[in-house]
């Protein structure tokens, strides 16, 4: 599971609202990877895009998201990942925010807030898609 949310090109193909993504940069840097990505998401004629950084750290199962420019006051994401079997994890998702705009906020806030909701549901397809597993 920590590869399939790694690979963070994918997310056009299955994250709601998500539209396109493009990596800025990519490095290593003491055994972890260090990405700088733009996201572009939308909903009907709404249209944002924001840059986050995105430290990929395989040896812990941890991947932690840095907010750097965009629509947002803050943005704070966190995944880490559990091991509970030779082929099993449990995944820790956590997300909060706020829109440095009220009027963005107004008109986006219950979308995003419905949209990370259905992350979950999303990677869950992913990756049943990516790895053959069975429908729930």
């Amino acid at each position: 599971m920590f590869d399939l949310v790694a690979d963070i090109e994918k997310y056009p193909e299955f994250v709601p609202l998500c539209e396109h993504l493009t990596v800025r940069s990519r490095r290593e840097k003491d055994g972890r990877q260090l990405v700088v990505a733009s996201m572009g998401v939308g909903y009907r004629k709404i249209r944002e895009t924001f840059t986050t950084q995105v430290l990929l750290n395989r040896g812990e199962l941890k991947i932690d998201v840095k907010y750097l420019d965009g629509p947002f006051k803050w943005l704070d994401n966190r995944w880490r990942f559990e091991p509970t079997g030779p082929a099993s994890c449990d995944v820790h998702f956590f997300i909060d925010y706020e829109f440095s705009s009220r009027m963005l906020a107004v008109v986006m806030g219950a979308m995003f807030d419905a949209a990370f909701r259905r992350f979950t549901a999303a990677f869950e397809e992913r990756a049943r898609v990516v790895y053959g597993l069975p429908t729930a």
